[in-house]
């Protein structure tokens, strides 16, 4: 190459086979794509929101006026009633009730033991026996304890003889004494032995008394009322004093049951206790849904458990039919109180959010608004509300999981009912706000026109519509 040439050695380029090829016409085809999908979107957002309304089939209309929930009434939310189930607030009374953990504590269980030793000779008692008090339980052999009685009855006649001679002996000591025939020290000596006498057959006397007492104590009987258990030694066996048990001995007819409030209310127990009044105190069983006893609170304990913060209360009960059982679990629910003449809501219809607790309050235009309210003491399904609301006042008690204040609500059947939801056709059966049921037969998509009214989409001719196409060939 010359060096007239117009191209250049140093600035033209080296024609090499391995260069790729330019990647211009990629770079094309990717935004040619991006533009016919952003167009492609356009034509859907508008045909959704300015052709499709114009093309969508008019919605049927009711006898009033307003638009029928049919297949065809889309509508939103807001524009629909909402159906839900209303109650009315009404005066009552509301028991105040405070609920502890309690156990069934028998007033007196007692284990037989005997208080002497020996062979066990004889059972009085049934495993299971309700005994009462004094009933005759075991007997312990008594014959060793005989003999040592004979023995000591010998002793104090013996004794006795001896006291009634020394006083013979004293008497005439004294007489002689007085004429100056003995000396005054042998008439001392003859008085201390009178004392020594008396104090030997006082000794003997204990001893037989002591005797007597262990015969009796071979006779064992039941020192309470109430049902025995099992067995705990057979007959044969050697017992002994106060170590051998033979049976325990439960009383159940009263029973108690002990069980704890918190500290809090204890002030209000005590203050009720003050003014004499009886509380009732009502038995439930573990699963607190069957009541097993009815009785009254005897006594409060006279300190709180600082390691629980709680007080312990005993409630007697006559438990005649033994529904109650020693060192049973129980629920223990004490009537504290009663509120009289209160209004009474029922607690599903009681909502806590920011302001409070409130409740929907249906005014006479069918529409709810939120009302707050002070809630006061609960049982179970009521509350009573001290604050808010009015006797007769009407409260949205089901279907208030999509109320708004002032929306548009339509009452259930019955006062309860489940809404339907928003933007779905009614379920047949189903009432239009202000319009009787219809028929169940009726389609869903149907209503009723105004009188000399002819319809507007005749059921008969969108029969006609779906059967033209099949009558093609």
């Amino acid at each position: 190459m010359n060096e007239q040439s117009p191209i250049r050695t140093e600035t033209a380029r080296e024609f090499r086979p391995d260069t790729p090829a330019p990647t211009r016409r990629r770079s094309r085809v990717g935004t040619w794509l991006i533009l016919l999908l952003l167009l492609a979107g356009a034509g859907a957002a508008g045909y959704r929101f300015y052709l499709a309304p114009k093309l969508a089939p008019k919605t049927e209309s009711t006898a009033d006026g307003a638009p029928a929930r049919g297949k065809g009434a889309r509508g939103r939310p807001g524009d629909m009633p909402q159906a839900v189930g209303v109650a009315t607030v009404s005066t009552g009374e509301i028991p105040v009730v405070l609920s502890g953990l309690g156990t069934v504590t028998p007033l007196a269980t007692v284990t037989i033991q005997s208080q002497i030793s020996g062979y066990l000779t004889e059972i009085g008692f049934r495993e299971g026996q309700t005994v009462k008090k004094g009933d005759f339980l075991a007997q312990i052999d008594p014959r060793i304890y005989e003999a040592q009685l004979a023995q000591y009855q010998g002793q104090l006649a013996r004794d006795q003889a001896l006291l009634q001679n020394s006083k013979l002996d004293l008497a005439r000591f004294q007489r002689l004494s007085l004429q100056d025939s003995i000396s005054k020290q042998n008439v001392d000596t003859q008085a201390a032995l009178v004392k020594q006498n008396e104090g030997t057959v006082a000794i003997d006397q204990a001893q037989v008394d002591q005797q007597k007492l262990n015969i009796a104590y071979t006779r064992i009987v039941s020192p309470v009322e109430g049902r025995v258990g099992l067995r705990q030694i057979d007959q044969g066996n050697y017992v002994t004093a106060a170590s051998t048990n033979i049976v325990v001995v439960t009383q159940l007819h009263p029973i108690s049951v002990v069980f704890t409030l918190p500290e809090d209310d204890v002030a209000r127990v005590m203050r009720r206790l003050r003014s004499g009044a009886k509380l009732t105190v009502t038995a439930y069983d573990r699963g607190d849904a069957n009541v097993l006893a009815t009785g009254t609170l005897d006594t409060v304990d006279n300190q709180i458990d600082t390691t629980t913060g709680t007080v312990k209360l005993r409630a007697l009960f006559d438990n005649k039919d033994e529904s109650l059982f020693p060192n049973q679990f129980v629920n223990a629910k004490l009537t504290v109180d009663t509120v009289r003449d209160t209004p009474i809501v029922p607690t599903a219809a009681i909502l806590r959010g920011t302001p409070g607790a409130y409740v929907y309050l249906l005014d006479s235009d069918d529409k709810v608004v939120v009302r707050p309210i002070t809630v006061g003491e609960a049982d179970g399904t009521r509350s009573a509300v001290t604050k808010g609301l009015a006797v007769g006042d009407r409260v949205v008690v089901d279907g208030t999981d999509r109320l708004r204040d002032g929306a548009k609500v339509r009452v259930t059947e019955g006062g309860k009912g489940q809404p339907a939801a928003p933007g779905e056709p009614a379920a047949p059966g189903q009432a239009a706000p202000g319009q009787a049921a219809p028929a169940t037969d009726a389609p869903a998509t149907t209503s009723t026109p105004a009188a000399g009214t002819p319809p507007e989409n005749p059921p008969q001719k969108r029969e006609r519509r779906r059967e033209r196409p099949a009558a093609q060939p």
